[in-house]
């Protein structure tokens, strides 16, 4: 299947499952985001009308780059609520808080899907959204970012773009 615009100045020229070079479209780095989700027993509500729900709760993590070095709060409520998919993959949605070194508090969602690996990691894209008031990040409020990631054995592990 091709992708065609509809009477827009741009074409588009991809194949849906064809890979694009990263440097094919502006992006800039903006840190690596961890989250550990295994400390903690994992409610699981099964074979629900909207598909089976697992609610992972993060514990810790750390959200680190160029400009930001900052970790999520013990006892901060901070969670992804998984849907879990027929071909062996699922999707998320998180919703956590991190605290830079300085002191500012940022509040960061994003929404993706997983694929499973043969290695029994599965590959992950999202993303993110960041808040804050604080004047010395407001520079990520207003970012459009992805992020691809995979899960490790304490939990989640992404590289953060912006586009």
């Amino acid at each position: 299947m091709r992708v065609q615009s509809l009477d827009c100045n741009f074409k588009h020229d991809v194949t849906y499952g064809q890979r694009m070079a990263l440097d094919a479209l502006p992006a800039e780095f903006i840190g690596t985001l961890t989250a550990s989700t295994q400390e903690v027993d994992r409610p699981v509500v099964s074979r629900g009308p909207f598909g089976t729900k697992v609610v992972a709760t993060v514990t810790g993590g750390t959200f680190v780059g160029p400009k930001i070095n900052a970790s999520l709060l013990p006892g901060v409520a901070a969670g992804d609520w998984v849907t879990m998919l027929g071909d062996g993959g699922f999707s998320l949605d998180v919703r956590l808080s991190v605290r830079t070194d300085d002191g500012a508090d940022i509040y960061v969602t994003y929404t993706g899907f997983a694929k499973p690996n043969g290695d029994g990691t599965s590959s992950i894209r999202t993303a993110p959204r960041f808040e804050t008031g604080d004047e010395r990040y407001t520079w990520l409020n207003g970012l459009f970012c992805v992020a691809i990631g995979a899960t490790t054995q304490e939990g989640v592990r992404y590289e953060v773009f912006a586009i």
